[in-house]
């Protein structure tokens, strides 16, 4: 019977190779024992990816919904801070200058109207906030300010009063109506710069939204606009009104602005409502994607410590490699013999 030998240098290779194939089946054992997955997902599932393919496609879906929600929060919060900025100064000042309004001293009557030129100034500028480059309550023109600046508002309203030869508290209001509230008007042509077409909704999940259509053009926000430019008129030396007009029209302003009140209070708990919404679906998204993330563990996951008994055995395997390998490269003659 013939005896087949193996020559030293096929011998060589066959330990190489074996060498290659143990080091590579360690280094893939350890990259399982460390993430908990296995590496060779084709073989795990027997070529089967249908419920793998499901489990991912979810997940993408989700950290898109996952995205705008994020989104739609940083907006509502940003506008609710915005729009507390307008309540709480508009409300001080209502309450102002009801109070100065019984004074007949110019110089309190000046201050008071001087403070409402102020505030109109700070309203205008929290309705033109931005929040990461993104205009609030410009509708879809989200590049622009919404509104112009206060001064030019003020400047366009003393032309018009003016031009209108306005010489009664109510010559002021009709003034002042025409340009804030009239289709066409001034506050449309010039002072609101926005876009008339609101955002579009933001996606929370399959099948649900949250609308944040909020521009500057807004009634309730005209409406203090509106009561804040009465004062900040009022004793402006170029109208040149008489100080018991002036008294009277810082009286209006304030009480007009006590009046606007409860429609910014009433858009504010819309923003509270549609913020309550948005953290709701962040919780839903948050445990929809643990659980997906638990499904594809379960799904290409390994029994650890199998995977560290395979991992022992193929070390020990490749320890005896290397002593057999030591052992043929001591080999003598003498030894063979």
């Amino acid at each position: 019977m013939s005896q087949m030998t193996v020559g030293d240098m096929a011998a060589h290779f066959m330990l190489r190779r074996h060498n290659v194939d143990l080091k590579m089946n360690m280094t893939q054992l350890t990259e399982e024992l460390a993430s908990g997955r296995t590496a060779d997902v084709a073989e795990h599932l027997g070529g089967n990816y249908s419920y793998l393919n499901d489990i991912e496609h979810g997940m993408n879906l989700l950290k898109g919904y996952q995205t705008a929600t994020g989104e739609a929060g940083i907006f509502t919060g940003a506008m609710q801070t915005a729009l507390e900025t307008v309540q709480v100064q508009s409300s001080d000042l209502a309450a102002d200058l009801v109070l100065v309004a019984s004074s007949a001293i110019p110089s309190v009557l000046n201050s008071a109207s001087a403070d409402a030129r102020t505030q109109f100034q700070s309203l205008v500028s929290a309705l033109n906030t931005s929040v990461a480059g993104r205009s609030l309550f410009a509708g879809v023109d989200v590049d622009a300010a919404p509104l112009t600046t206060g001064d030019a508002m003020l400047a366009d309203l003393r032309t018009a009063l003016t031009s209108a030869g306005a010489a009664s508290v109510g010559d002021v209001q009709a003034v002042l109506d025409d340009y804030f509230d009239t289709a066409g008007g001034g506050f449309e042509t010039t002072g609101y710069q926005g876009s008339t077409t609101g955002l579009a909704p933001f996606l929370l999940g399959e099948g649900e939204s949250v609308d944040l259509d909020l521009r500057a053009d807004n009634q309730a926000f005209r409406d203090l606009l509106k009561a804040t430019a009465k004062a900040a008129l009022a004793t402006d030396a170029t109208l040149g009104y008489a100080s018991p007009m002036q008294a009277d029209l810082l009286r209006g302003a304030g009480e007009d602005l006590l009046t606007g009140q409860s429609g910014l209070t009433a858009i504010r708990a819309d923003l509270g409502y549609a913020e309550a919404r948005i953290d709701e679906s962040k919780a839903r998204l948050a445990t929809e994607k643990t659980a997906l993330e638990y499904a594809k563990g379960e799904l290409i996951g390994i029994d650890p410590y199998e995977t560290a008994t395979r991992l022992e055995n193929a070390q020990y395997q490749l320890e005896t490699l290397y002593t057999v390998t030591v052992r043929m490269s001591r080999l003598s003659l003498m030894d063979f013999m």
